[in-house]
């Protein structure tokens, strides 16, 4: 599933690219994604300017230029393509997240403007887009999720507070998008290496320090990963369409049995089920 990093390399090449041009029409092959497609969104879309392309936690945010607001979520599998007229197209993909070309199948949704298009792919169907009329519902579309890494609101305070007397372990409350949104599962692992907190510890006996360490190392492992790959789209026609180059840098994730990176630690890389998830961690160092 494709992470805050990688839906906000999407955003950054969205923005570039269709930033202030009109919608000329939309194709709605398949209306069976997760939530279904409604029958007016052809409709909806059309004529309107894309005014800016956002982001909040894993959601792209298309503003149009009636107020309104086309929500799309990529899923696990979905990916979004830029596709020129008259000109090939040897990598399509708008992120270094999976197929660096454009599938022959499951196209499942088409926005055309004048010259280029984004096509819409999604193998397994569990993304989706949503009309939200304006602002203020846009507000409580999110109101129950945290903030990201990224807010003022995300500090130790906060950190602190939420966790006192919970039982649940750190690991799971990095990916609760209650708690924090766009944290997921390989990221969360290389926040807690740097850490050296142990993903299965418990939350509430985590002291003010280490919840300082995840507050910084959240911003700090995210804000890398996003620079690691959007360092492939400032110049999209160039792009090679590989994965972005921030899993070269992973400490521990899909690092088992593998010695430990950090400077004069000699741990072993362990691997543990945690919810259902695999999770990576020093067998030394992190405590």
């Amino acid at each position: 599933m494709p992470e805050l990093p990688e839906v906000e390399v999407i955003r950054q090449s969205l923005d570039k690219k269709i930033k202030q041009k009109k919608v000329k029409k939309v194709i709605v092959r398949n209306r069976n994604l997760r939530f279904k497609i409604p029958l007016n969104f052809e409709n909806i879309l059309k004529n309107q300017k894309i005014i800016e392309v956002s982001r909040f936690s894993k959601y792209l945010i298309l503003s149009l230029s009636n107020y309104s607001f086309c929500l799309l979520h990529l899923g696990m599998s979905g990916t979004l393509h830029l596709v020129y007229d008259n000109k090939k197209n040897l990598f399509t993909n708008t992120s270094f997240y999976n197929s660096p070309i454009l599938p022959k199948k499951h196209n499942h949704v088409e926005i055309i403007f004048k010259n280029l298009k984004i096509i819409y792919n999604d193998p397994r169907r569990f993304g989706f887009f949503e009309i939200i009329n304006n602002s203020e519902l846009l507000k409580k579309r999110f109101v129950h999720l945290g903030p990201e890494p990224f807010e003022s609101k995300f500090d130790l305070n906060y950190v602190f507070s939420f966790f006192k007397g919970k039982k649940k372990n750190i690991k799971n409350f990095l990916l609760d998008q209650n708690f924090v949104s766009g944290i997921g599962n390989i990221y969360a692992s290389e926040i807690l290496f740097l850490s050296k907190i142990r993903p299965n510890k418990r939350a509430s006996l985590l002291k003010k320090k280490d919840c300082k360490k995840i507050i910084i190392n959240s911003k700090k492992v995210l804000l890398k990963s996003i620079k690691k790959g959007g360092s492939s789209i400032r110049d999209f026609k160039n792009a090679s369409g590989q994965k972005g180059s921030f899993q070269k840098n992973f400490k521990v994730y899909d690092r088992e049995g593998l010695s430990c990176k950090r400077y004069k630690c000699y741990g072993t890389i362990k691997k543990k089920i945690i919810s259902n998830r695999s999770t990576f961690f020093c067998n030394m160092c992190q405590k």
